[in-house]
């Protein structure tokens, strides 16, 4: 098995059971984690802003792509929505959810590496993820002038080789050889864009699986840390 192969034939499911098994671990194993860490206590600089401007993007561009790359191709067409209006509609909504997801989440990145109080009470974990996620954004944004490039061509397969690679892995029949010959840059995404599952459980963003419902019966939360700091 070649390298490309194992990525978009067998790695996607190594990353989606490393997240629903380690999700369903630590909550039974590791409650008192399960919690958003919220630094508001520490400061409140720019966190209202940086925080909605993040999960607004972030939680558009997940439905976003749920939907854009879930929906059979032939429900779309059904629809009245043609294969370059399809492609218009993903390449607009990226731009703009992305972009506020980036500028959120270099906020949040700013305020977490350099406000000390913050930085020394971050946990490595903390500060690794929302790395990857703004290198996620951004190679994800990057991705944009290709597309455009393919919508000015008439050219809409590379969308459609990827909603078809992504249901062909959720319907159990992984088609790698879809991606062949999509660029580099959609392959670069899909990796970092995994991997953020396969990170997740063993992060704060456990919490989302707790939205919105689960926070009003939720435990109490240590906001304070054994660690002594000099």
């Amino acid at each position: 098995m070649n390298l490309h192969n194992f990525l978009y034939g067998v790695y996607p499911y190594i990353a989606l059971s490393v997240f629903l098994l380690g999700s369903w671990l630590r909550f039974d194993r590791e409650q008192y984690t399960w919690k958003s860490d919220s630094s508001q206590l520490l400061s409140k600089a720019n966190l209202r802003l940086a925080s909605n401007l993040f999960h607004v993007g972030v939680i558009a561009i997940f439905f976003g792509h749920a939907v854009g790359l879930l929906t059979p191709h032939g429900l779309f067409r059904t629809l009245g929505v043609s294969d370059m209006t399809h492609q218009m509609i993903a390449i607009w909504a990226g731009s703009i959810f992305g972009s506020l997801a980036l500028a959120g989440g270099a906020l949040l990145w700013l305020r977490r590496m350099f406000n000390v109080r913050i930085s020394v009470t971050s946990r490595g974990a903390d500060k690794f993820i929302l790395s990857w996620l703004l290198v996620t954004l951004m190679v994800g944004l990057s991705t944009i002038p290709v597309s455009i490039g393919h919508a000015n061509a008439g050219n809409p397969g590379v969308m459609i080789a990827l909603a078809e690679w992504v249901q062909s892995i959720v319907y159990l029949h992984p088609q790698p050889v879809l991606l062949e010959s999509v660029d580099t840059v959609f392959k670069v995404h899909l990796f970092l864009g995994m991997t953020v599952f396969l990170v997740f459980p063993f992060t704060r963003m456990v919490h989302v699986w707790s939205a919105p419902f689960g926070y009003v019966g939720r435990p109490y939360q240590i906001v304070r840390s054994k660690r002594t700091f000099r």
